[in-house]
């Protein structure tokens, strides 16, 4: 896994696709004064937004990461329409999940539970709303916990989708279950063995698919969700998880790659359920990671390979909208952060309302003057 922000003065971002090593002492050398508690954008559906937390644990398999659990334990949060317009907002993370993740990532320049105070949307614990609406299963980054997806996790609530964010346990700095434990990233500790982003995404498919299964009896708003309209998007690791996930589980109709290398082996005989890719410019065709070159051959049915220029791996997070509240400085010539977060949120969900809505979008069908920094790959995309 390679290490896609720097975190030097003055260039740190808050970031990394994989532990190494541990972080170094922190400085009082900061690249800029914070600018107080980050607050997400608001999302941009007629909805307003409800959130709740679900704790999952499937008895026939043990961790693949923790020796000594018989079982896979798993954090699920879920975003969804409510008419609810008032009450608490939901926090980001704790402040020890904070604590971790800034250590984690060598972010030296604000306090470390500066995460904890960032400003969500979503509504905790509404009352659910709305009848038989799609569901779009979210997988972040290896490292990161899910809540680095939350701005478009809200957003696509708001559209009128019922969203179920998997924290995939031991590989995040950080993930807290409800009776205080903080379980940390064993997964870590392994990053670099031989097959290792091979055996990530096949376990992060069985998360998946446990999920899935266990939701109509978890969670009491279940019988909001469609379940013939499921598909699933993920950004680095959990991009690459949401092939790895439709190859063995067909209930999932369409996915999105966000900037993420590809793991799972397509057969050669193809694919053909609706796929697109997302990425930065390092996925361009012929470019340093060919393996959506090999499986955009592979890709039978609908598929897109779309292209942000200037966007780098975590445009298609939450990491840009935190870089003021932390000090911190993009680097030079990166898409700036609100634009990237208006160009993912569009995009994803083009994709997701033509395929899970049946609604059109020819947003989808060539480049747009609104948005003129989406190229579409192989044909119109170059390195740059």
């Amino acid at each position: 896994m390679r290490q896609l922000l720097a975190v030097a003065a003055g260039l740190a971002v808050l970031a990394a696709s994989a532990c190494s090593a541990p972080a170094p002492p922190r400085s009082d050398a900061v690249s800029a004064a914070p600018a107080g508690p980050a607050t997400l954008p608001a999302p941009t559906g007629p909805h307003q937004v409800g959130t709740t937390a679900l704790y999952l644990k499937d008895t026939s398999r043990p961790d693949p990461w923790n020796l000594d659990a018989d079982a896979r334990e798993l954090k699920v949060t879920l975003w969804y329409p409510t008419k609810q317009h008032d009450g608490q907002r939901a926090p980001y993370m704790t402040p020890k999940e904070s604590e971790l993740l800034l250590k984690g990532t060598s972010i030296a320049s604000a306090p470390y539970d500066t995460l904890s105070k960032t400003r969500t949307n979503a509504i905790k614990d509404a009352e659910p709303a709305g009848r038989k609406l799609p569901l779009v299963v979210l997988s972040p980054g290896f490292t990161k916990p899910m809540s680095t997806l939350t701005s478009l996790a809200e957003d696509l609530a708001s559209r009128g989708y019922v969203v179920a964010g998997i924290d995939h346990t031991y590989e995040s700095y950080a993930t807290t279950f409800p009776d205080g434990r903080v379980a940390e990233c064993l997964a870590c500790d392994s990053n670099s063995d031989p097959g290792f982003g091979t055996g990530l995404i096949q376990g992060r498919a069985a998360d998946v698919s446990f999920v899935l299964d266990q939701l109509p009896a978890k969670w009491d708003g279940s019988d909001r969700i469609d379940r013939s309209r499921i598909a699933m998007v993920g950004q680095s690791i959990g991009g690459s998880s949401a092939m790895a996930t439709m190859l063995e589980d067909p209930r999932v109709r369409a996915g999105i790659d966000m900037d993420g290398t590809a793991y799972a082996r397509i057969p050669k005989s193809g694919f053909s359920r609706p796929f697109m890719f997302l990425g930065s410019a390092e996925h361009v065709s012929g470019g340093p990671f060919p393996t959506w070159d090999r499986d955009w051959k592979l890709l039978t049915g609908w598929k897109r390979w779309i292209v942000l220029s200037g966007a780098e791996h975590q445009s298609f997070t939450d990491t840009p909208l935190l870089a003021d509240a932390l000090g911190i400085k993009p680097l030079p010539g990166v898409l700036p952060a609100a634009r990237a977060a208006e160009l993912t949120r569009t995009y994803v969900a083009a994709f997701l309302d033509q395929h899970l809505k049946s609604r059109r979008q020819p947003l989808l069908d060539k480049p747009s003057s609104r948005y003129p920094e989406a190229k579409f790959c192989p044909a119109t995309c170059a390195r740059s």
